[in-house]
C-alpha cells in the first residue's frame, strides 16, 4: 500500500473514531444484535470453567491464568485487527464503516451516565430499595446495608473510576492504535474484573489478567486525571482542590490506578469518597479519598456525570488532534 493508500486508511480510521464516539454518546450499548463485550465476557468465563481446575498447584494456575490472558487477547486483538485490515485493503469507506462499529462497541460513556442517572432517580423519589437494586449494577460491594448517602457515595465513586476504564482509556488506545488496539485493552480490562481477584480462587489463575490491567491502565489513568482537573474547571468545578486532593490521595488505594480519576473527582465537587465498606460479606478498610467539605446529595451523581463526559470530549478531542497531526506526516512522506 502506497503512502496516500495508508493516509486515505488513517483519515477513514480518524472519521471512525468520531463517528464510533457519537453512536456511543446517542445510542449507548447496542440493544439489539450482537454485543462483542458480552461476547467477550461469555469466553472468559468458558475458558475460566475450563482451565480453572481444583487440585491445581499455584504455578499450574499461574500458567493456566496466562494462556488464558494470551487467548483472550488474540482473539480481541488480533481478530479485529484482521476484519479491518481486510475491509481497509477492499475499500477504506468499508473499513471506516466497519471500525466506527467495533468503536462503538468498546466505549461506554452513555451507558454509564444512564446506570448513574437511574441510581439518582431512585434516590430522589425516596426509594432506597430500587437506588441499592441500581447502583449493585455498577459497583461491587454488598449493596444491601448501605443507606441513602452509601448508595450515592458509591454510585459517584464508580462514575469517578469508570471514566477511565470505560472512557479515556479505551479513547487513549483508540487514538494511538484504533480499534484493534482499543479492543485489546478492554480484553484485558474485562478480563481483570472477571478473574483478577486476590481471593482464593483467582490468587493465582488471575494474577496475570490483574497485572497486565495494571500495566495497560497506568498511562491512561494519570491522564485521565489530568484530563478530569481540566474538565472540572470548564464545567465550574473547584479544580484547584480537585488538583491538591488528586496529589495527596491518587496513590492511596492499593490499585495503582483506581485512585486517580476518584481523587480528582472528590476533590472537583468537595467530597469523601472511597473508605471502608462490605465486599462479598467482608469488611475491607480501605483509604478515604478527598474530604467531606458538604453532605453527600442525590445530585452529586448528576455532576459527577458531567464531569466525566466533559473529561471523554477532551479525550477525544486529543485523540483527534493527534490523529490529524499523524495524517499530515503520512502526507508529507507521500
Amino acid at each position: 500500500m502506497t503512502w496516500d493508500g495508508l493516509a486515505d486508511c488513517l483519515a477513514a480510521s480518524t472519521a471512525a473514531l468520531a463517528v464510533g464516539g457519537l453512536l456511543d454518546l446517542w445510542w449507548g450499548d447496542p440493544r439489539r444484535g450482537p454485543h462483542l463485550v458480552v461476547g467477550l465476557g461469555r469466553l472468559i468465563g468458558a475458558l475460566d470453567r475450563r482451565w480453572r481446575r481444583p487440585g491445581l498447584t499455584p504455578l499450574q494456575a499461574r500458567r493456566r491464568g496466562r494462556a488464558l490472558v494470551g487467548s483472550v487477547c488474540a482473539v480481541a486483538g488480533l481478530g479485529s485487527a484482521g476484519l479491518l485490515t481486510v475491509c481497509y485493503l477492499l475499500s477504506p469507506a468499508l473499513g471506516g464503516v466497519v471500525e466506527a462499529l467495533l468503536v462503538w462497541q468498546v466505549l461506554s460513556c452513555k451507558s454509564l451516565r444512564d446506570h448513574a442517572l437511574a441510581v439518582q432517580t431512585a434516590l430522589t423519589s425516596g426509594d432506597l430499595a430500587q437506588a441499592r437494586h441500581a447502583v449493585g449494577q455498577i459497583v461491587g460491594r454488598d449493596t444491601d446495608r448501605l443507606d441513602a448517602a452509601g448508595v450515592a457515595r458509591a454510585g459517584v465513586e464508580s462514575v469517578a473510576e469508570s471514566t477511565t476504564d470505560g472512557v479515556v482509556a479505551p479513547l487513549f488506545y483508540l487514538a494511538l492504535g484504533g480499534a484493534p488496539l482499543a479492543w485489546t485493552h478492554k480484553a484485558v480490562n474485562t478480563m481483570d474484573s472477571m478473574i483478577g481477584h486476590r481471593d482464593q480462587r483467582y490468587i493465582d489463575f488471575g494474577r496475570a489478567a490483574a497485572r497486565l490491567d495494571d500495566a495497560a491502565g497506568w498511562l491512561p489513568a494519570r491522564w485521565a486525571a489530568r484530563l478530569m482537573i481540566r474538565a472540572a474547571g470548564l464545567i465550574g468545578l473547584d479544580s484547584a482542590q480537585a488538583a491538591r486532593v488528586w496529589r495527596r490521595d491518587a496513590n492511596l488505594p492499593d490499585s495503582p490506578n483506581a485512585g486517580q480519576t476518584e481523587a480528582v473527582c472528590a476533590g472537583a465537587l468537595g467530597l469523601a469518597l472511597g473508605g471502608p465498606a462490605w465486599y462479598g460479606g467482608r469488611w475491607e478498610d480501605k483509604p478515604t479519598l478527598g474530604q467531606a467539605d458538604r453532605a453527600i446529595e442525590a445530585t452529586d451523581l448528576s455532576r459527577a456525570c458531567r464531569l466525566s463526559l466533559t473529561t471523554a470530549g477532551l479525550a477525544g478531542l486529543a485523540g483527534l488532534v493527534w490523529r490529524a497531526l499523524l495524517w499530515g506526516a503520512l502526507h508529507a512522506l507521500a
